[in-house]
């Protein structure tokens, strides 16, 4: 009989019967007491890195690791039907949205159980569920409200899954009196329950790997997978995964992290919001780094053009996808012109990306994919190999541009709505015509706060300061209507944005409110 873990904590909940059965929590109690201590090490590292930047240290390729990026090697043959990822779509693991991004005519849907999902016991388990109804051909929706039945259509996108994460805990599942890691619990119930009817469908176990700072962290996937290859008797490799090239640091170990996964991995993916973020977190402590308005910050221009090259010039050498990243337009309803002007940047966007040679590219939803895919036009650019030129400097190279009080006020309005929605429950976001999710949530506190902490010059002349910060939160909510969870999510901001010292995510301190 399997080893029943410790202790589980959720509440009773909808399907849980079928998600959290013995033999799949023993299994990831299995890897909890092989693999979590390894993590915590590794989430102390982090901190000791970025004393390492407070003192004015900067990020560098390694020379320890130049071996690895001067040799000849390519990571492990690619599944057939990852061959073709010119358009994924991302969104949670509710079962409706899982639906209609399987049907959105994109090649892939990333179901995601990390910055588009709040980490509710609810929607966690419920998640799980979907995916597996999927694997088992049960997978449809009536919705009560509007009586519309959801069904699979024919022609369905790859599915890949992300779990959280390693900075995030889950405190309703523990063994041996500790919380289990998020990621290892979106990753062990998700392959134990589903990596065999993956491949008896012809497809396989799929990931997306989040917030890596460097290639020791992925090599803790790696023998994650390894570890849990040979568990479920599955030959070394099965499990495939892109990376999510969204730190600061680990743009600067990108072929130590293909190689570290070499067995496993697929490709990278520049998730760029998430990239700002990092930077402003890792480098921003630092009044020779303040950022511009978040607008300011686009991906033609300064570190994010530099890293974007970077990336497809590593992953196309090592036979690895080069995936673009996330347009968080959607659709705007009863404004033609609006809607235009929307597409028309979605579409700039990606003929950027594949000019530069990526392979594919994100999109927020459904009515964005005809778009994407009249620019990705080829299954794949893997052929394009490329001479970035991209050096250490360029990398660090921040954007210009003004800091005004309307990109204080957007930081405001959408920081603060934003985490009153994940305390309800909600982690996909529409917000002012985007799409967003905990990675914009993010870039505005750390923005504010870099700002408010070196007294940033404002284009008007005005320094930003606390008065005036409180100011205009003062403003921006007084039309918005007033409820417990926007009280509760202001304070959290204001808390954040008004701290000694920059928090390392907001969604630690979230998940202590989260019901």
């Amino acid at each position: 009989m399997a080893e029943r873990p410790a202790a589980l904590k959720g509440p009773d909940v909808p399907r849980a019967a079928d998600v959290l059965t013995e033999d799949a929590l023993a299994f990831v109690a299995a890897l909890h007491r092989r693999f979590d201590a390894r993590r915590r090490a590794l989430l102390a590292a982090r901190l000791e890195r970025q004393r390492a930047f407070d003192a004015g240290e900067l990020p560098d390729f390694l020379p320890e690791t130049a071996y690895i990026r001067e040799s000849e090697w390519q990571v492990a043959p690619i599944p057939a039907d990852l061959m073709d990822r010119r358009v994924e779509i991302t969104g949670p693991t509710d079962r409706k949205m899982v639906i209609n991004a399987l049907n959105s005519g994109a090649q892939c849907f990333m179901a995601d159980f990390e910055d588009a999902t709040a980490p509710t016991w609810g929607n966690l388990v419920e998640g799980q569920a979907n995916l597996r109804d999927y694997w088992q051909g049960t997978l449809s929706y009536d919705d009560p409200a509007s009586g519309k039945h959801y069904a699979l259509g024919d022609a369905l996108a790859v599915l890949l899954v992300r779990p959280r994460g390693w900075h995030l805990d889950e405190r309703h599942f523990e063994v041996e009196g500790a919380p289990v890691a998020g990621g290892l619990f979106d990753f062990g119930l998700y392959l134990w329950h589903n990596a065999k009817a993956a491949l008896a469908a012809g497809s396989g176990p799929y990931f997306y790997l989040p917030k890596l700072e460097n290639h020791r962290e992925a090599a803790l996937w790696s023998d994650v997978f390894g570890f849990a290859e040979e568990r479920l008797g599955l030959p070394r490799g099965t499990i495939k995964a892109t990376v999510l090239i969204e730190t600061i640091t680990a743009a600067f170990e990108m072929d130590e992290i293909l190689y570290a996964l070499r067995e496993n991995i697929v490709g990278l993916n520049c998730g760029r919001w998430d990239y700002i973020f990092s930077y402003i977190k890792r480098l921003g402590r630092n009044s020779e780094r303040l950022t511009p308005d978040r607008s300011a910050m686009t991906m033609d221009r300064a570190f994010l053009a530099a890293y974007s090259l970077k990336l497809i010039e590593t992953c196309h050498r090592r036979g690895a996808f080069a995936m673009g990243g996330m347009a968080a337009q959607i659709p705007v309803k009863g404004d033609e012109a609006a809607n235009d002007a929307a597409f028309a940047k979605v579409r700039a966007d990606k003929r950027r990306e594949a000019a530069n040679g990526h392979d594919g590219t994100w999109v927020a939803h459904p009515a964005l994919v005809p778009v994407a895919l009249e620019v990705f036009d080829r299954p794949n650019q893997l052929d394009r190999r490329i001479d970035s030129g991209v050096m250490r400097n360029q990398m660090l190279n921040l954007h210009e541009g003004p800091r005004t009080e309307a990109g204080v006020r957007e930081n405001i309005r959408v920081g603060i709505q934003y985490i009153a929605a994940w305390l309800g429950g909600r982690g996909a976001v529409p917000l002012y015509n985007l799409m967003e999710d905990a990675a914009t949530a993010e870039i505005c506190r750390t923005q504010l706060w870099q700002w408010l902490k070196f007294g940033a010059a404002l284009d008007d002349g005005r320094t930003f300061t606390r008065d005036l910060f409180e100011a205009l939160v003062e403003e921006e909510m007084a039309p918005l209507p007033a409820t417990d969870r926007l009280a509760e999510a202001r304070r959290l901001f204001e808390k954040l944005v008004l701290a000694d010292d920059c928090a390392e995510f907001l969604t630690l301190p979230a998940y202590e409110r989260l019901d």
